[in-house]
């Protein structure tokens, strides 16, 4: 990290945790820079909530250096948790009130005093689209409803770093996406988001960087871009309107599969910019008449699978 760069958000060296003889994390490296969202993905058991947990000062490491926001972790818990929020696996809503005096309560708890706690609660449910419910017991509102207004409970103490531990889980598509959005506008205010899911897609949508947990170990760390192109696999389609020309691309990219039916070649390719353009100027330079052209890359499915050895949960349970 040079002179002038900013600290990390979250910063973890040689993170390490076991219960028993069981090694949960083995020795885990993390650098979360400020105003992004972050992703750890990993099956089940891989460690996740463990780190979550250890970040956020709620259980102790048995080895290596921890700072969140600044602070050490081991040293400096209070500070820790001055500036963090966490939302967890499971709703921390109390059913039986309101989604206002859920608010409030918290906001008590936070000491903001009277006036002030009411003023954040209704700024929070007018935020995260939940005036017209907020006077209604929680134990009345959607699913999707009570992650929002979890979430909204996390932002009262106004978090620069926010925990997210599986904070779609069990949402339908819809209210999924509702919560991407908020994920959104809170980085796009700065805030830091660490983010542990296994849904695949939610990563790739939202995280900047992914690192991919596996018996407690960081396997591979990584934009999404950069972690598709770990996976062998990636090809461009190359269409063509007579078989001529589908010959003549043939001799000039021996190692393209062919599909002889639809005019095509599969031509292996990591889908890059710059491999796209040295194709295209082969085929610029050889006259040859292209039709059609699609790039097809790795996902994140293919990544979790070769990596792990588990497909996603997601799809698995689909």
């Amino acid at each position: 990290m040079s002179a002038t760069a900013a600290p990390p958000a979250i910063h973890a060296a040689g993170l390490r945790k076991s219960y028993g003889t069981q090694v949960v994390l083995d020795g885990i490296d993390l650098d979360v820079p400020v105003g992004t969202v972050y992703a750890l993905l990993g099956p089940n058991g891989a460690g996740k909530t463990t780190t979550v947990h250890i970040l956020s000062t709620l259980i102790a490491a048995d080895g290596g250096r921890v700072e969140v926001a600044g602070h050490d972790v081991g040293r400096d818990p209070d500070g820790v948790r001055a500036a963090i929020g966490v939302t967890g696996q499971f709703s921390a809503v109390d059913r039986f009130l309101t989604g206002e005096e859920n608010l409030v309560l918290m906001a008590d708890l936070r000491h903001l005093g009277k006036a002030e706690g009411r003023r954040r609660a209704a700024e929070l449910l007018a935020r995260f689209d939940l005036v017209e419910a907020a006077r209604n017991p929680v134990s009345t509102w959607s699913g999707g409803m009570q992650r929002r207004l979890d979430l909204a409970m996390t932002l009262v103490g106004d978090p620069r770093i926010i925990f997210l531990d599986e904070p779609t889980a069990g949402l339908d598509p819809r209210s999924r996406r509702t919560m991407w959005q908020v994920v959104r506008d809170l980085v796009n205010d700065g805030v830091t988001i660490f983010l542990t899911t296994q849904y695949l897609e939610e990563a790739d949508r939202l995280a900047g960087r992914i690192a991919v947990l596996d018996h407690g170990r960081l396997v591979a760390e990584g934009t999404p871009s950069e972690l598709k192109r770990l996976v062998p696999g990636g090809h461009v389609r190359l269409e063509f309107a007579d078989n001529g020309e589908m010959e003549r691309a043939a001799r000039l990219f021996p190692g393209a599969s062919r599909d002889d039916e639809s005019l095509a070649l599969l031509v292996p390719s990591d889908g890059g910019v710059g491999a796209l353009r040295s194709l295209l100027d082969q085929l610029e330079h050889a006259s040859i008449d292209v039709d059609g052209l699609s790039v097809r890359t790795p996902d994140l499915d293919d990544v979790f699978l070769s990596l792990t050895g588990h497909a996603d949960t997601e799809k698995g349970a689909a």
